[in-house]
């Protein structure tokens, strides 16, 4: 849909599942906003997750898609969480140019306990523990890996240390998710997930400008005064800040016009936007490989009634060999 917007132009919204690169000149802040929708709902809908589990992946996701679409190379960027709550396992994946996928793991005794005592923020639901950044580029190169602990903050500030321990870059994340219940076409009750997120960075193009003492990286030390950043990013921050939860994932409003709310005072510009889809990298030549590797006490372990059956915990499609197919020869 093309519409004129003052300060932006005539555009063509880019509607869901599409990130859109942004930059604000006036503040030195660069960055990508981004509402998901069918692809969300196809993520979530194939695991039936119980509701506080769907809205921890639907977190991860956003913050996936927002940060893998920065990628300027072939390659996969692994965002996972490993800890001692209830939901012990979150990953998702981005693979370039435009691949999600993700799954969780969770107990479901003490889900039930923490959703009994009301804690299923993000923080309740995962516990202690870390939130690993990946990028793999693939054979013959070394993988990049950022680790932050889980100390009961939310995802959206754990991503905010990862980037000032790691990237040493003053970054504001902001993620939402919203569950709707309405009726299609036909009348029909209906159930839909959708979720929102920002990521505001303070790139000035004078170097000096972003000034970085006593910055620890890597052991939960900020130090004092790690960033003291002028007063241009403390102003886009507290913007950024202001966004509610529900103006992140309000189809209403979309991905440009909330970018307009926000820094329409100061000008702001628009980049092409860039879909993502709901897209699993596994195959039945990549399960097969994997099954030729194991040991013949492993396979015959594997095999029942000549056959051996493989379900991808991402996309919960199950491949089934006959077992000659994976014997080593």
């Amino acid at each position: 849909m093309t519409e004129t917007i003052p300060g932006l132009g005539q555009i063509d919204f880019a509607g869901d599942d599409h990130v859109v690169p942004f930059q604000v000149e006036d503040l030195d802040v660069r960055g990508r906003a981004v509402q998901l929708g069918p692809m969300l709902d196809a993520i979530l809908e194939r695991h039936n997750y119980p509701l506080p589990v769907a809205r921890l992946v639907a977190e991860t996701v956003v913050l996936t898609v927002l940060l893998g679409t920065s990628l300027k190379f072939e390659g996969k960027l692994i965002v996972q969480t490993k800890s001692n709550g209830p939901v012990d396992l979150v990953v998702a994946d981005f693979s370039t140019p435009d691949r999600v996928r993700a799954y969780a793991r969770y107990n479901e005794e003490a889900l039930s306990l923490a959703e009994e005592n009301g804690l299923t923020k993000p923080e309740h639901l995962l516990g202690e523990g870390i939130l690993a950044f990946t990028i793999d580029q693939g054979a013959h190169t070394q993988r990049y890996q950022g680790i932050v602990p889980l100390d009961g903050a939310s995802l959206e500030e754990i991503a905010g240390v990862y980037f000032r321990q790691s990237e040493q870059i003053p970054t504001k994340v902001r993620l939402g998710v919203a569950e709707l219940l309405d009726r299609d076409e036909n009348g029909k009750p209906r159930h839909r997930w959708r979720a929102g997120g920002m990521v505001a960075q303070f790139l000035p193009e004078a170097p000096e400008r972003m000034r970085q003492a006593d910055l620890h990286g890597g052991d939960g030390d900020d130090g004092e005064n790690a960033f003291e950043v002028d007063h241009l990013w403390n102003e886009a921050s507290v913007m950024v800040q202001t966004i509610d939860a529900d103006e992140l994932t309000d189809p209403t409003v979309g991905t440009e016009r909330l970018l307009y709310r926000l820094f329409h005072e100061r000008g702001v510009k628009v980049y092409p936007p860039q879909a993502v889809y709901d897209k699993c990298s596994c195959s039945r030549e990549k399960l097969r490989d994997v099954l030729a590797s194991l040991s013949e006490e492993d396979l015959d372990h594997a095999v029942e009634d000549g056959m051996v059956s493989v379900t991808c915990e991402f996309c919960s499609t199950t491949y089934r060999f006959e077992a000659t197919e994976v014997r080593p020869q």
